[in-house]
């Protein structure tokens, strides 16, 4: 048997179900957000086929939403979830989604929609509830084949979200939250999709040394010129200290990513450089990308060549081939630094 026939790990299908209002779409949201191909209200003669061909294109983690007025489903789930299980070779989870009676009909008060099975004559409260208890009678049997439920009672979007992504999440990950490191210039104007924006226009400017001036942020000379000023060790520290601390606060309201913009004047130089010690010390994987890395390049201007005699005016033609243009960095990579 190969190495990879023994670690091969089976097809994982998540039938999400519960009673309407108790938070099936922010679970499927949150499946979704973890890798998973979602599909609602799928008539359920299709979902085995569906599941199969999800599983031809390459997805091996599909999450069904299931609710009461799929009627078929609850007349034959014995059937149905042997058939998604495919004797063994998925694995199958059914998600319940249960919540009070009076916290579904506030939630019902509050959005002012319809209950599924309310009763056409009545009106109100009268009428969800009398919706909520019905439903509750017809998911009685799939509540029972249920492998995980969870009570929305007393939870919020958010720790909804926390409890879907703890269970279904990768192993050591708290939601999985992908980090974006901006370089950029002020005066190109800031990133709009920021969502923490640092400024470092007070460091020595790099632009300002002849021998620097036409280097972009990503050559050494200029990230050593940088990062020997006292300040910018100084503020590395303390802008690290604070996105250790707010990183997984963000992470545990179930944010899925984060923008982080560095900017100087022109971001050429000192954001570039700190963008990338900012990715490096926060000790994860992240992507950095130097929006304006290539914007107002410094042409070179070299000595003429001693093509032209003594006393000779140089041509336009020759002037123009000693302007020599700087090669465009790469703007956008993705680092990895070991944990």
């Amino acid at each position: 048997m190969s190495a990879s026939s023994r670690t091969r790990v089976n097809p994982t299908v998540v039938v999400v179900t519960g009673l309407s209002g108790a938070g099936r779409s922010t679970t499927l949201r949150a499946l979704e957000d973890l890798g998973f191909f979602c599909i609602d209200n799928l008539p359920t003669v299709l979902a085995p086929e569906a599941v199969a061909l999800c599983e031809k294109g390459g997805m091996a983690r599909v999450a069904l939403g299931i609710d009461v007025r799929v009627r078929a489903f609850l007349g034959e789930i014995g059937r149905t979830l042997e058939r998604l299980e495919d004797g063994g070779k998925r694995t199958l989870e059914v998600v319940f989604l249960d919540a009070s009676d009076e916290t579904l009909l506030n939630r019902f008060s509050e959005t002012r929609r319809p209950h599924a099975l309310a009763a056409s004559t009545k009106n109100g409260a009268l009428a969800v509830l009398d919706g909520v208890q019905l439903e509750r009678q017809r998911l009685a049997p799939l509540r029972a084949r249920a492998t995980r439920v969870i009570d929305t009672t007393g939870l919020s979007v958010h720790e909804l979200r926390r409890a879907v992504i703890g269970h279904f999440g990768p192993a050591g990950t708290a939601g999985g939250m992908s980090i974006r490191i901006v370089s950029f210039g002020f005066k190109y104007g800031a990133p709009v999709d920021a969502d923490l924006v640092f400024d470092v226009r007070f460091l020595k400017n790099p632009y300002f040394v002849p021998t620097l001036k036409h280097l972009p942020g990503t050559e050494r000379p200029v990230a050593e010129f940088v990062m020997a000023q006292p300040e910018s060790a100084e503020f590395l520290e303390k802008t690290l200290d604070l996105l250790r601390y707010v990183v997984p606060k963000y992470e545990r309201e179930g944010k899925s990513y984060l923008t982080i913009g560095v900017g100087c004047t022109g971001g050429r130089h000192r954001s570039v450089v700190m963008a990338e010690a900012i990715a490096k010390g926060l000790g994860s994987a992240a992507n950095v990308l130097h929006r304006d890395v290539g914007k107002g390049e410094v042409a070179v201007f070299t000595t003429p060549t001693p093509s032209a005699s003594p006393g000779e005016i140089a041509t336009h033609d020759e002037l123009t081939a000693e302007l020599s243009p700087i090669p465009q960095p790469v703007s956008e990579r993705s680092i990895k630094v070991p944990r």
